[in-house]
């Protein structure tokens, strides 16, 4: 009787491994389409902008006047590539610092309080850092700088450095606590100090990670929309400078589209910036996989 029980178990078992197996694949397959679906929805609807607008005019011209029929994108596109940049740039050095300091440098007990209060900022909501931009960081800029409104490409790239801290921090921490601790320990033993084998031996071997995260960051940096929108200014026009008030893909995304029919060139201008935006992420996430799999090689 013994043998029978444990004969129905061992079939239950792979009954239900079938079941499972199934359903991964049910849903892989689901997910494939909803993918897939999105970008042929998106890139339709974008593509037949150039029906009535010459993609020269999409991509080159900064004139952004629906009223006049003319929808230059091009201020948009830079203000999205600038504020990504400037973004990294004072996030990148910071998050990496406080990776090291993490990592190499805190104690245990303060590393277990960090690191969860490191994660809570993911779930902090992006309108949340858009209005302490809004009344705090805004207002400061313009008494400090002596600047018109505060607005502009230097209050969103604070504002998302601040939003992107987390990933680079997260991420690079586990690339340099994934270093062989043999690596370290060979440094110090050869006469290097705790910063030169930090310089020269972590950091060179957990650069993959870095880089990952990195990538990460400039991909969560330039998709978001609310607290860019709140700060930004939402001007259609170049930024001359980093106080002028200028405007991103997303949050001209955001504004406009409430007010667009669907199936004019004015709506189908806006998906043609998701569709700019959706193959920014997708080279990104290529990028992110490629060093992936140099870092496995």
């Amino acid at each position: 009787m013994a043998t029978t029980a444990d004969n129905r178990e061992h079939q239950r078992t792979l009954l239900y491994d079938r079941y499972v197996r199934y359903l991964f694949i049910t849903s892989a397959f689901l997910m494939t389409v909803i993918i897939l679906s999105i970008i042929v929805f998106v890139g339709q609807q974008g593509l037949a902008t150039f029906k009535e607008i010459s993609p020269m005019e999409f991509f080159l011209s900064a004139k952004w006047d629906p009223t006049e029929n003319q929808y230059g994108a091009l201020s948009f596109i830079t203000g999205s590539v600038y504020v990504t940049i400037m973004a990294v740039l004072f996030g990148a050095p910071l998050g990496l610092a406080g990776a090291i300091f993490m990592a190499k440098i805190a104690p245990e007990w303060l590393r277990e309080i960090m690191r969860p209060a490191t994660d809570l900022y993911v779930a902090i909501p992006s309108v949340v850092y858009g209005y302490v931009g809004l009344t705090v960081l805004v207002p400061f800029i313009r008494e400090f700088f002596y600047v018109n409104t505060g607005f502009g490409l230097f209050a969103a790239s604070l504002i998302l450095a601040i939003m992107i801290l987390p990933t680079i921090i997260s991420i690079s921490e586990d690339a340099l606590r994934a270093v062989p601790k043999t690596l370290e320990e060979a440094s110090l033993a050869l006469g290097a100090t705790r910063w030169q084998t930090i310089a020269k031996v972590l950091l060179p071997s957990a650069l993959p990670g870095i880089l990952t995260a990195i990538i990460l960051a400039m991909a969560r940096a330039i998709g978001e929309t609310m607290a860019v929108q709140m700060v930004i200014g939402n001007t259609p026009q170049m930024a001359k400078s980093l106080f002028t008030p200028t405007s991103t893909l997303p949050s001209e995304i955001v504004v406009e589209m409430g007010n667009t029919p669907f199936g004019s060139a004015w709506g189908n201008s806006l998906f043609l910036m998701a569709l700019v935006l959706l193959i920014i992420s997708l080279v990104m996430i290529l990028l992110i996989r490629q060093i992936a799999a140099r870092r496995m090689a």
